[in-house]
């Protein structure tokens, strides 16, 4: 047994040894927070801590005599790399869940624990449907039994807030306040929970340190008809500037008053987002009496339409990136092909020239920086233990953003060293056929990224072929780089949450791929934003997307004899784009004289 599942196996034997002192034969852990996040702070890495995984999205169960990890096709070979098979199984999602299998599997007279501040009501209910028809019970434990057996667990962070000023937010946030006031008037309430720390931030116009590579602070807040607010948040984080800023309508609590103050919302209606607020929120407020209303958090939409400043801002953000990525792909070309390169080293330059515009805040994501057969995993995280050379006549994919005050920006080139083989250049040209059908796409107003998805993936199918992950995802303004509503994605996807009709002002990704398991990867990716496009005659109203990132992309993968016309046409535009944006911020004339080849017209 390596040194790794050894640490791993030591750790579920004291986790079964606390379940059995709180009389529980079982326990879920999720991958999230309190406040139901995608990326969490250390402090709450409980899933990585007892199986070892270091995907983005995934939960286990550890029961006395068995464990099982599940992980949808993102992770299908991620979570066999990292997790050991002797110690948990690996079960496929959507094809079964945690509570799906507890359902399947548990005995009866068993007690199956969770935590409620780290799961949905929604999942509760499901769960406890589960294990009700085997005569099992689902209990919410007060102490997580993990928190009881980490003993070296990190404690929150206390970083203090910052002000994310006006000039970069659009609206102030008495205006957003009183958005927020009238549509509680609109609904009869008296208040809204607000636990999405995105939403907080963007509510407050506050940013903070307290989630690697996402900027946003640990907090809840209540909002009220008034227009005021509760902020609850540790008291260490509140300077003197953010203090002035929030202003007297924003009361700012310590954090733990949080549960205590839902219990004290007696006979008031307050809605409560059931996709973010976790069940000990319902559970509170019931316990105290309070009247519910299950809707969407109010910030959610607003937030996802970016406003002129914020549009103006990642238009700029992009930009500047645009210049260090293409400085990058400069610098790629010229080292890569002398050997010595290898995945850290490359994702440490490409941190170098991001950081040489001297305004990035932090990455926006850790680097998916892979080679060969390590860029077919879509989410790979390289490490120092699978850390693999760049070699010759290989592909690398390299999949990136930076957190800008201005905006926040995700993009993946997939690079050739050498020569690719014919295999390659046509599974890469099929993927990019299918990101310029998706990029050129006119659509009429109401239309949801499930509807858009195929354009993407037709080119693959007609051979046979597809991807496991979405096409597209939202991405805030110096937020988080997986922002909803909005998505593309297919129908069948288990992160699909793609219903959410497009409108002006989002911003999504566009990033097809194909990925062949212990060969290599490849993916496209750029950010668009979703304009009003004029049509002569058009009877409705008509959208398209505008590109946001601008990096050349890499022509030697292409087999330009499969291309139509239009498809040439749309590539020498964007390239040609690139190099009216980007060229003016080279200042090297070795980098100025690259990206001149490599934007010249097919």
């Amino acid at each position: 047994m390596s040194t790794a599942a050894s640490t791993i196996a030591s750790r579920l034997a004291a986790l079964r040894a606390e379940l059995a002192a709180q009389n529980l034969a079982g326990f879920v852990v999720p991958l999230t927070d309190e406040h139901m996040s995608e990326y969490v702070g250390e402090y709450a890495q409980r899933l990585a801590w007892i199986s070892g995984f270091g995907g983005s999205a995934g939960s286990a169960v550890v029961m006395h005599d068995k464990a099982a990890m599940f992980t949808d096709g993102r992770y299908t070979v991620q979570v066999r790399q990292q997790v050991p098979a002797d110690l948990f199984a690996y079960e496929d999602v959507p094809q079964t869940s945690a509570a799906q299998w507890l359902g399947e599997i548990a005995s009866a007279g068993q007690r199956i624990g969770y935590d409620p501040w780290l799961h949905t009501s929604a999942w509760a209910k499901q769960a406890d449907q589960q294990l009700t028809a085997r005569s099992a019970e689902l209990v919410a434990v007060q102490h997580n039994p993990i928190d009881a057996v980490w003993t070296d667990r990190p404690a929150p962070s206390l970083a203090p807030l910052e002000v994310h000023d006006d000039q970069f937010a659009g609206r102030a946030h008495a205006e957003k306040r009183a958005e927020v006031a009238a549509w509680l008037a609109g609904m009869g309430a008296d208040a809204v929970v607000i636990a999405a720390l995105d939403s907080i931030a963007w509510l407050l116009n506050i940013r903070g340190k307290d989630v690697s590579r996402t900027p946003v602070a640990l907090a809840f807040v209540i909002a009220h008809k008034d227009g005021s607010v509760d902020l609850f948040t540790a008291p260490q984080k509140i300077t003197a500037s953010v203090r002035a800023h929030l202003g007297e309508a924003v009361r700012c609590q310590p954090r733990e008053r949080f549960a205590e103050a839902l219990q004290a919302m007696t006979g008031q209606t307050v809605v409560v987002d059931p996709q973010s607020c976790v069940a000990a929120i319902f559970n509170a407020l019931e316990a105290g009496g309070a009247r519910i209303i299950e809707a969407r958090d109010p910030t959610v939409l607003p937030r996802a339409v970016k406003n002129p400043t914020e549009i103006a801002g990642t238009t700029a953000a992009h930009v500047r990136d645009g210049a260090a990525l293409t400085r990058f792909l400069a610098w790629f070309d010229s080292e890569a092909p002398k050997g010595g390169l290898d995945e850290l080293s490359a994702a440490e330059r490409l941190r170098q020239f991001r950081a040489e515009t001297n305004s990035l805040e932090d990455l926006s994501f850790d680097t998916i920086s892979a080679a060969g057969p390590n860029a077919a995993l879509p989410h790979y995280r390289v490490s120092e233990e699978t850390n693999l050379p760049i070699t010759h006549d290989s592909i690398y994919l390299v999949d990136s953003g930076g957190q800008y005050r201005d905006g926040t920006t995700d993009v993946t080139r997939t690079l050739v060293v050498g020569t690719p083989s014919p295999e390659m250049q046509d599974r890469f040209t099929r993927v990019l056929k299918g990101h310029i059908a998706l990029a050129r796409a006119i659509f009429p107003a109401g239309t949801k990224g499930v509807q858009l998805d195929a354009l993407a993936r037709q080119h693959l199918w007609s051979a046979g072929l597809d991807y496991n992950h979405g096409t597209g995802h939202g991405v805030g303004s110096y937020l988080s780089v997986h922002e909803g509503p909005q998505r593309i994605a297919a129908a069948w996807s288990a992160q699909s949450g793609n219903d959410e009709p497009l409108q002006p002002g989002m911003i999504l990704s566009n990033e097809p791929g194909y990925y062949k398991q212990g060969a290599y990867g490849i993916r496209i990716e750029n950010l668009v934003l979703v304009e009003r496009r004029s049509a002569e005659g058009a009877e409705r109203e008509i959208m398209g997307f505008k590109e946001l990132t601008l990096a050349p992309i890499d022509r030697r993968l292409v087999d330009v004899s499969l291309l139509t016309a239009d498809e040439r046409d749309w590539w020498n535009a964007y390239h040609a784009r690139v190099a009216n944006e980007i060229g003016p911020l080279l200042t090297d004339p070795a980098e100025q004289s690259w990206l001149q080849q490599a934007c010249a017209p097919l």
